[in-house]
């Protein structure tokens, strides 16, 4: 049997189990990969350098491509949801915020929110638009 043909034969094998072993390891598809150049070596060159190539080419696709895609795959996108999602928003301060006073209404996306200033001294006056900067509980903290 050609020599090209086992190398084929054996990436095919590690590609088999490469989907076998479950999404999100990519453990074995880089020897796949370097099977399947091996292959194109073998009928090139020869067996010895099919030998090598497989091996070198298997290792630095182990060690460069592999912690890409095993990271990739197992982030996904940041979804923010809630009140953290307001987090960055520009809100309109319908209401007078004095921390000191303990007023402050702001109108984020068309819902009216209690708010205190991000700076405890800072007063903001009705009509100013803010940046929400953090929520706690049931209130916006926001500058300008």
């Amino acid at each position: 049997m050609a020599g090209w043909l086992i190398w084929l034969i054996v990436a095919c094998g590690f590609g088999a189990g490469e989907l076998l072993a479950g999404a999100g390891s990519f453990f074995m598809a880089p020897f796949a990969i370097g099977a399947a150049l091996a292959a194109v070596a073998s009928s090139a060159v020869g067996e010895t350098a099919s030998v090598a190539v497989f091996l070198v080419a298997s290792i630095l696709t182990l060690l460069s491509v592999r912690p890409l895609v095993h990271h990739r795959l197992n982030s996904g996108p940041e979804l923010r949801t809630g009140a953290a999602a307001l987090v960055g928003r520009h809100a309109l301060v319908t209401e007078r915020i004095a921390n000191h006073e303990g007023v402050g209404r702001v109108r984020i996306d068309g819902e009216v929110w209690s708010a205190r200033s991000f700076d405890d001294d800072r007063v903001i006056e009705p009509g100013t638009s803010v940046e929400v900067v953090e929520i706690k509980g049931a209130t916006a903290l926001v500058m300008e």
